[in-house]
């Protein structure tokens, strides 16, 4: 019995490490293209409308576009493998970064949703690569190898935002609108990720799981939550399944979005500049991924269930510091975006860690990229109502609200407890 997993544990692991070497690189460009678009979407969009109610709108776009691509992205992955899934992925949000460029200049904002909605590829297929990090991982270490390539955003999505006044200045100099400056720098680092995937993300992660996983059924293996890391045999105990995991990262997905989508907006209408946007959505980006790797080995050792409720504490505690913060306060609203952000990751890696868990590798990639199509619709509708309930009942009705919501998490979480 312990034969196979002596052929299998050398190549297994050399490619996992090599996989997470090369997918962090990708995070880290990709981090900045994301977090780019962010800063300045919604605040472009207001410029090009003449409308608060409808700057949420450019979100919700973006997050439909990466709904789409969830489901390409996923069937791309799982009929050939990760490297040309995420590529693809990567090198769409190159594309639809460009056409925002392109819809600035033109002044045209129907060019502009059309060009958000391919741009939003970036942002699905920087989820969905946290993926391809558990795909060699053992279950107990899932939730870290998913907390590693989540984390390696932190770089780029805190220097995006604080770039967002020097492309602009840039941007105004090649005679393109500054607050289009952004998209150039998420261009280039989306095209950078697609580069580096396409090239060394070899052997795929997800084909070479496929081809071990004979050895690996009948391997031991520690099981997640052991804490003195000992082999088990390689029998899963029950866990809660993937209507579980998907509901969390819905409801997380859709509460950041929504509030962090109009705080900038909330703050520029109260004589903010693009440098305190910036700064705020640096932090907040630092805060969704930052502390992934804590949160992995939290989710490893004690469980996914406890983590998952700790984020709806989390996301309610951000709507209540973000309801409460006054208005000429950058601090205080960093302090809400911070605790937005731990809110959130406290509920992708635990959703993700439950979801895998449940999928085996033969319909891994298909079912993952659906249900992040589900947490891609959650954010598109909180983009969308963020906008309209700012616009009728003010910002900290939103952020109330959403933390209210994310409680759901928490009946949710003791329900499945009690199931197992």
């Amino acid at each position: 019995m312990n034969v196979p997993a002596r052929i299998g544990d050398g190549p297994r692991l050399q490619a996992q490490r090599r996989a997470l070497i090369v997918l962090v690189a990708a995070q880290v460009l990709s981090g900045v293209g994301l977090a780019a678009g962010v800063t300045v979407g919604a605040l472009l969009a207001q410029d090009m409308l003449s409308s608060t109610s409808l700057a949420g709108l450019p979100s919700a776009v973006g997050t439909a576009g990466s709904a789409l691509a969830a489901v390409a992205v996923g069937r791309l992955s799982q009929s050939r493998g990760r490297r040309p899934g995420l590529a693809a992925g990567y090198l769409a949000g190159a594309v639809g970064s460009a056409g925002v460029i392109a819809a600035a200049v033109a002044g045209n904002p129907v060019l502009l949703f059309l060009a958000l909605f391919v741009y939003g590829a970036g942002t699905a297929t920087n989820l969905l690569a946290r993926y391809a990090g558990a795909d060699l991982a053992t279950p107990a270490r899932r939730a870290r190898a998913v907390s590693t390539v989540l984390v390696a955003t932190t770089l780029g999505g805190v220097l995006g935002p604080n770039l967002a006044a020097p492309t602009g200045d840039l941007a105004q100099s090649l005679g393109i609108p500054y607050l289009a400056g952004p998209f150039l720098l998420a261009g280039a680092a989306y095209a950078m990720a697609a580069a580096v995937l396409a090239v060394w993300l070899r052997p795929d992660p997800l084909l070479l799981a496929r081809a071990l996983e004979p050895e690996l059924a009948v391997a031991p293996r520690a099981q997640p939550g052991d804490a003195d890391g000992r082999s088990r045999p390689a029998v899963e105990r029950p866990r809660p399944g993937v209507p579980v995991g998907a509901l969390i990262m819905v409801l997380t997905q859709f509460v950041m979005v929504a509030l962090m989508t109009m705080t900038p907006v909330h703050m520029h209408d109260h004589g903010h500049g693009t440098a305190a946007s910036g700064l705020i959505i640096a932090v907040h980006i630092g805060a969704m991924y930052l502390p992934s790797p804590l949160t992995g080995w939290l989710a490893d050792r004690y469980g996914r269930l406890p983590m998952a409720a700790a984020s709806g504490l989390t996301l309610l505690a951000a709507g209540i510091v973000a309801a409460g913060a006054p208005d000429d306060s950058v601090a205080a609203f960093a302090v809400a975006l911070a605790l937005l952000g731990l809110g959130w990751n406290l509920g992708l890696v635990t959703g993700t860690a439950i979801i895998t868990d449940a999928v085996p590798l033969a319909g891994r990639a298909r079912t993952q990229g659906l249900v992040d199509v589900s947490i891609s619709i959650a954010g598109a509708a909180g983009g969308m109502a963020s906008g309209l309930v700012v616009a009728v009942a003010g910002y900290p009705l939103l952020a109330i609200g959403g933390g209210i919501l994310a409680l759901v998490i928490v009946p949710a979480v003791v329900a499945a407890a009690r199931g197992r």
